[in-house]
């Protein structure tokens, strides 16, 4: 094929000539490359931004995330306790250096408005073992460490930039921080924008503004676990040599330590680089969207290839004439090439244009899982990608056709003005056609399986009232007060809320359901009265929960026997009391009666928390089930304590109203802050709200695997159009024969259905099979992975089966109108 740059140049000014000519098809094929080509430009930008990209960090590749786990007590990650860390600082020598970091919850004062904050309390020596810088002021030292060091805070980028506009005259400023005891703190800098791991911080403080970190239970108590782990490789270690070392160092540790490591529990340690780490969580979603993504570009280049294919069937005559008059088959095939490359050029320019606004939507979405992706901006890798998929889109185009030969007896007719497909001709646009199908079908059931897992979790009953249930985080300021001031605090809080109009109810809780999720993991082992446990088994765990009285009736919750706290329930000169769940009575007294009876913690971890007794406790009262960490509602174990005995953590007011509970919002607001000038009031929203808010993932999932899968079918269907209306123009003479030796119209419509009908089923098998061999392959990869059931693989043919009949319905009615006579004399 000769290349001229010259002869190229001329083939392109005869292209463009050509395409402005038939300027249906080049919008059609222009705009399906556009879709295809921005999809998957925009998809890669996201997965190399997220997946790809170099961390901020100093030296990443040395830089190592430790994680503990123990998956038969709970899934994920399990914090290190101080004596664990001490133990792993003395003895591995393939790490120089560690750092520390606790996720911590603090209330700040002094700042601006009262708030909560995420924050991370450290040692001197995380920033430098992470390898990060401050943008502004200092970042926290080994100067730092020690009880009697200053209170010391560092604000991450984005809360400074977010929430203090950029404002630098927050250096120096003192703020009140509150959890467990409270502390003066110094703000000393702000941290260049960095990946907020192992938690989405605010701020980052010293171990010192924590009072609970320097307690002697925190220093001394083994099973007290609260910290993550980091770690810098020493020269000429490697990650597998720190791994093997950690991995025996460790279980030297539970050798020495028995009691502390439950065999039950299979404690375990690994070692990640911290990219890995932070990038696992996103890992599956994007690659699975790259795979979608992927298919959109099949179906985009398979359609376009028809269309093509179609074009140049048309041309026939033309391409023959020309391989008559001495025509190389590279000349032709340079001149397909040029028509090619104009298309899939725009297509790719329309392209990346429309993947700016594309990714900046993916990037908001795929934000849910890493916030990485809040970071990203398009850049010349794009443009390139753009590029590449424009030339590889070309090159299959161009030699896709059948090229005419000068001296095939049986090629095209050069008489004939009609159109004739030949065998191979017809094959390969059949083929084409199931191709798309199949894509489309592995796409829709794909999400069909997402929007109908995402409607089973939107119609599960939680058992609670949560249109008209308004839930407020007030968290306790106990600077300055002693507990019982605290607890008296939000009693007059709730006779004052209770006055409002329209109130119902309002009560006391630690946990907003489905928000607090996992605040206090998986619970805490406990026992009761006459339990026995069998040889080599642990306790059962179970959620404890401080409430106020009135907490179910404002929650729309039914106690099924006995009796709700009162006021005098939990004063320390009364017998301590407690309400269960209605499974861990049943669990605990199997057809017994649980009222009466006791239940005690029995958790190792018990002593290092407090305010929580280990003496046996009545139970007063058997309430229904509430599940507030799972928004599909299962059993649940779970203790409920009265908030006179405690203990306060957090602290959330839950306002049962009849009238819209947001109007309450301001009144509230005013009311707690006149009480109380320096307290926090934030994230007002109802239950109904909140469990929308946590289905969020849930429902982006399914609406951008559902735009995909619906992209795909419409292409899919013009597609199958597109080839049952050539096969009808091509088949003119033959319906006119068929009309004229006695065949009926409906016979010709119901064939071309038929047709299309048989297109659609095999693409339909194709892509189930080709759906099942990917899910076996990604099933090495992505533990997670299912298969759709049975239902949503016949939902998805059917949608598919229908959209094709529904595409061959105008091609079909086109050949069941053809006028004999014009068809006889086609030829």
């Amino acid at each position: 094929m000769n290349f001229a740059p010259a002869l190229f140049l001329q083939d392109l000014k005869v292209a463009l000539r050509s395409l402005v000519r038939t300027k249906g098809l080049t919008i059609t094929v222009v705009l399906t490359l556009a879709l295809g080509i921005g999809a998957n430009a925009a998809i890669f930008s996201l997965v190399r931004g997220v997946l790809l990209r170099p961390l901020v960090n100093r030296d990443e590749n040395r830089l190592i995330y430790i994680q503990q786990s123990a998956p038969g007590m709970a899934p994920g990650g399990v914090p290190f306790s101080v004596p664990e860390i001490q133990d792993l600082r003395a003895s591995v020598k393939t790490l120089n250096s560690f750092g520390e970091f606790s996720t911590i919850g603090f209330t700040m004062i002094g700042l601006g408005e009262p708030r909560e904050v995420r924050a991370g309390v450290v040692d001197g020596s995380y920033f430098d073992v992470m390898g990060l810088h401050p943008v502004l002021g200092r970042l926290i030292g080994p100067q730092d460490d020690g009880p009697r060091a200053a209170g010391v805070v560092v604000l991450t980028y984005r809360f400074w930039s977010t929430t203090f506009k950029s404002d630098p005259s927050v250096i120096g400023k003192a703020v009140r921080l509150g959890s467990f005891g409270d502390r003066t703190a110094t703000i000393i800098g702000v941290l260049e924008p960095s990946i907020p791991y192992p938690a989405d911080t605010e701020i980052i403080a010293n171990i010192v503004t924590s009072p609970h970190h320097l307690s002697a239970t925190m220093i001394t108590g083994r099973v007290h676990r609260m910290t993550e782990l980091f770690g810098r490789l020493a020269p000429g270690a490697t990650l597998d040599q720190a791994r093997a070392e950690l991995r025996t160092v460790y279980s030297a540790m539970i050798k020495d330590h028995p009691d502390d490591y439950s065999p039950q529990a299979h404690f375990q340690i690994d070692a990640k680089l911290l990219r890995e780490q932070v990038t696992s969580g996103a890992r599956t979603v994007l690659l699975v969207l790259l795979a979608a993504s992927g298919l959109v570009f099949i179906i985009a280049c398979s359609n376009v290839a028809n269309l093509i294919l179609a074009r140049t069937v048309r041309r026939e005559g033309e391409l023959a004439i020309r391989a008559a008059l001495g025509a190389s088959a590279g000349a032709l095939r340079r001149t397909l090439l040029a028509e090619s490359l104009i298309l899939c050029v725009a297509g790719a320019t329309l392209g990346v244009i429309t993947a700016r606004p594309l990714l900046a939507v993916l990037a908001r979405y795929a934000s849910r899982f890493s916030v990485r992706a809040l970071d990203l901006t398009v850049d010349s890798t794009m443009l390139w990608v753009g590029a590449g998929l424009a030339v590889i889109s070309a090159i299959l185009l161009a030699f896709v056709p059948r090229l005419p030969s000068a001296n095939a007896s049986q090629g095209f007719n050069l008489a004939s003005g009609s159109v004739r497909i030949t065998g191979g001709t017809s094959r390969r646009l059949r083929s084409f056609a199931v191709i798309q199908i199949a894509a489309s079908f592995m796409l829709l059931a794909g999400a069909s399986m997402l929007l109908k897992t995402l409607l089973a979790m939107q119609a599960a009953q939680t058992g609670l009232d949560t249109r008209h249930v308004l839930a407020v985080n007030v968290p306790a300021v106990s600077y300055g007060k002693t507990p019982e001031q605290i607890v008296d605090f939000y009693k007059e809080s709730i006779r004052r809320i209770d006055a409002l109009p329209g109130v119902t109810k309002t009560a006391f809780g630690i946990v907003v359901p489905w928000r607090d999720a996992g605040s206090f993991g998986p619970g805490f082992e406990f026992s009761a009265d006459g339990h026995v446990r069998a040889p080599g088994e642990e306790d059962p765990r179970a959620q404890l929960r401080t409430i106020s009285p009135g907490f179910f009736a404002a929650l729309g919750v039914p106690i099924i026997a006995g009796r709700d706290f009162n006021e005098l329930d939990g004063e320390k000169d009364k017998e301590p009391v407690v309400i269960v769940s209605q499974t861990l009575a049943q669990r605990m007294f199997p057809n017994q009666d649980a009222l009466n009876r006791h239940v005690y913690w029995t958790d190792p971890v018990i002593k290092f928390v407090p305010g929580i007794s280990t003496a046996p406790h009545r139970i007063i009262g058997v309430t229904a089930d509430i599940d507030d960490e799972h928004v599909v509602p299962g059993p649940s174990l779970t203790v409920y304590s009265p908030f006179e005995e405690g203990p306060i953590f957090g602290g959330r007011l839950f306002i049962h109203t009849s009238a819209n509970p947001y109007t309450l919002v301001t009144p509230v607001t005013r009311l707690l802050r006149d009480m109380s000038a320096d307290q926090p009031v934030e994230r007002a929203a109802t239950l109904q709200d909140i469990r929308a808010e946590v289905l969020t993932p849930d429902r982006l999932n399914t609406v951008v695997f559902g735009v995909f899968a619906l992209v795909a079918l419409a292409i899919a269907v013009v597609g199958v159009a597109g080839v049952l209306a050539f096969s009808v123009s091509a088949r003119t003479r033959e319906f006119g024969i068929r009309l004229a030796i006695g065949s009926q119209p409906r016979q010709l419509l119901a064939g071309v259905i038929a047709e299309g009908a048989v297109m659609a089923g095999a693409g339909i098998v194709v892509g189930a099979a080709g759906g099942y061999a990917l899910a076996r392959l990604a099933g090495g990869y992505f533990q997670d992975m299912q298969m759709p059931g049975a239902i949503v693989a016949v939902v998805s043919a059917l949608i598919l089966l229908a959209a094709a009949v529904i595409a061959s319905a105008l091609p079909a009615a086109r050949a069941a109108r053809i006028d004999v006579i014009q068809a006889l004399r086609a030829e």
